[in-house]
């Protein structure tokens, strides 16, 4: 096969306005009213929406690592302690590893986003009922503002990241039996333990009048709530790379070099395309495989097949989806399982991705559970590295010159005042329980 070569890469010719997408502009996002954006905060910070009552959304996207985790493969329920210093909970230790990677918050909640998670198995769909396409197919309910708000109801319904497993509690219980939306589903049962908390009970009355006005707490209002306060809490529309799109000063030195490479013949923004750096799209990039992989329960092995296992289309192998990169240089390790800790590493082989894997040198940044074999994460399958091999794309060759720039150049995107949060970390929970720091 044929590869294009791209030694000490230079352009013939500078960039043109034409060659970058335009700026990102804060209007575009939704506004919400400032009572909604406090409410998704300290539900964003509650253990009360997980089984078990000890896991927040923070646990896996924490401002202390930019909206991540900090590792390759986090943990869930039945795990104690923040980041790479999680452990397993030795009461409760958990069944795995969660299966990927959990991605930064950033810009999530603007309208051009139209698909979510690694595989997009969350889209918009105008087709469908309610605007959308989830696993839940006709048992979708409506009522969701926006496809972030749809998403944050998902890692509830996981065993391994927030609903628990099996017995363990009543949340636990209703997914194994697969009662997830309507009457006496998850969903309510989870509506209804925070309805049952006057705090909350006032500031939903507050934020939405027709609460007020008698109508119940549903999951959607508590879903809608927590979208508003990611949007506005993480929003990155501020970076040098911004201000540089905005005309008020230009890129300068290694930055702006990596730039030109970005936008031309390193070919990034045929995928990192437009103002939000996604095509909202799905590639094989030939990102190495490591952990549980993405398997039903019935199912016995460590693969993930990707974007194929929404669509069930053989051409969808091994394909993720393409990740915004405000704030990238921050939110490592990187990749769809995070295999990556290096991102110079990532880079080098993600701009070649068909030999990507007979380059693969990393190491997995990944807490050890005593529970789980000590190489549970480790897949080194021939057959399967050979399949990830031959759906990926063929791509360039970067040198160390070429790989600085373009480091320089995505450090440019990083928005300091995204990455502190605007409203932060809150004092107390109306649940009254521990919130991680």
């Amino acid at each position: 096969m044929l590869r294009l070569a791209c030694f000490a890469l230079s352009l013939a010719t500078p960039l043109a306005a034409a060659d970058l997408p335009p700026p990102l502009d804060p209007d575009d996002f939704p506004r919400h009213p400032a009572a909604e954006v406090k409410l998704g905060q300290l539900l964003f910070y509650d253990p009360i929406l997980s089984g078990s009552r000890t896991v927040s959304c923070a646990t896996c996207h924490h401002p202390r690592f930019a909206t991540g985790d900090g590792v390759s493969l986090g943990i869930g329920d039945g795990g104690t302690g923040l980041g790479p210093d999680r452990v397993a909970d030795p009461d409760n230790p958990p069944e795995q590893r969660i299966p990927r990677n959990a991605p930064g918050l950033f810009n999530l909640g603007h309208p051009g986003v139209t698909v979510l998670f690694h595989d997009g198995r969350i889209e918009v769909d105008e087709t469908r009922p309610g605007g959308l396409r989830t696993p839940l197919g006709q048992d979708m309910v409506a009522g969701f503002d926006s496809l972030l708000s749809a998403q944050t109801m998902f890692p509830v319904l996981s065993p391994d990241e927030m609903a628990g497993h099996y017995t363990e509690n009543d949340v636990a219980q209703l997914v194994r039996q697969g009662r997830l939306t309507g009457p006496d589903g998850a969903w309510e049962t989870i509506a209804a333990r925070v309805a049952g908390i006057p705090e909350y009970a006032a500031m939903f009355a507050e934020a939405y009048p027709e609460i007020a006005a008698g109508q119940p707490i549903d999951f959607t209002d508590i879903s809608d709530a927590i979208a508003a306060f990611m949007n506005f809490e993480w929003r990155a529309t501020d970076s040098a790379f911004d201000a540089a799109l905005r005309d008020e000063s230009p890129l300068t030195g290694a930055a702006a070099e990596g730039m030109e490479l970005f936008y031309g013949d390193a070919g990034c923004a045929d995928c990192h395309a437009g103002p939000l750096m996604t095509d909202n799209a799905f590639h094989a990039m030939g990102a190495p495989q490591i952990g549980p992989g993405k398997a039903a329960r019935f199912e016995s092995h460590q693969q993930d097949t990707g974007r194929m296992r929404v669509t069930g289309a053989a051409d969808d192998a091994y394909a993720f989806r393409t990740p915004m990169l405000r704030n990238v240089t921050r939110t490592g390790p990187w990749g769809h399982a995070g295999a990556h800790s290096d991102l110079r590493a990532f880079l080098r082989n993600h701009a070649d991705p068909a030999t990507a894997l007979d380059r693969y040198d990393d190491a997995p940044t990944l807490p050890r559970l005593e529970n789980i074999a000590p190489d549970d994460w480790a897949l080194d399958n021939p057959a399967e590295r050979a399949a990830i091999a031959a759906a990926a794309r063929p791509g360039r060759l970067l040198d160390a010159n070429d790989l600085d720039a373009l480091l320089a150049f995505l450090e440019s995107l990083t928005d300091p005042a995204s990455l502190t949060g605007r409203l932060g970390i809150p004092e107390h929970v109306p649940s009254g329980l521990a919130i991680e720091r």
